[in-house]
């Protein structure tokens, strides 16, 4: 619960703040947010799945995939003079790629570690 409030504050209050004016520093609190986004759902797969014995780690693939591709694009229209300041819409969809990314990575790692776990009490 508390990464998510980090992560909203960090995402509604900070990020727009600096944006405008020190790239860096925004760059730094939106890492930050992505962390913490990350382990919200890191969190949510250690609690709320039941994994078989050692589960697949298709889903964290598919989100790192996601993520970078995502990434990739966003920075692709960048190039292509449609930076975030003059059309912000054009970088809504990667966006939300990048967070579904991140939200996969954090599942399955979630899912993996309570396998494991489950797997090192029954020894």
């Amino acid at each position: 619960m508390s990464a998510l409030l980090v992560t909203i504050i960090i995402h509604v209050r900070f990020v727009p703040e600096f944006f405008p004016d020190d790239v860096f520093t925004a760059i730094l609190f939106l890492l930050a947010g992505w962390v913490t986004f990350t382990l919200v759902f890191y969190v949510l797969g250690r609690l709320f799945s039941e994994p078989g014995p050692i589960p697949s780690m298709r889903s964290g693939d598919i989100g790192t995939a996601l993520f970078l591709v995502s990434l990739l694009l966003s920075l692709f229209l960048d190039t292509l003079g449609f930076t975030v300041e003059l059309v912000l819409e054009a970088h809504v969809l990667p966006a939300l790629g990048i967070y579904a990314g991140l939200a996969l990575i954090g599942w399955s790692i979630g899912q993996r570690t309570t396998a494991i776990n489950r797997i090192a009490a029954d020894e």
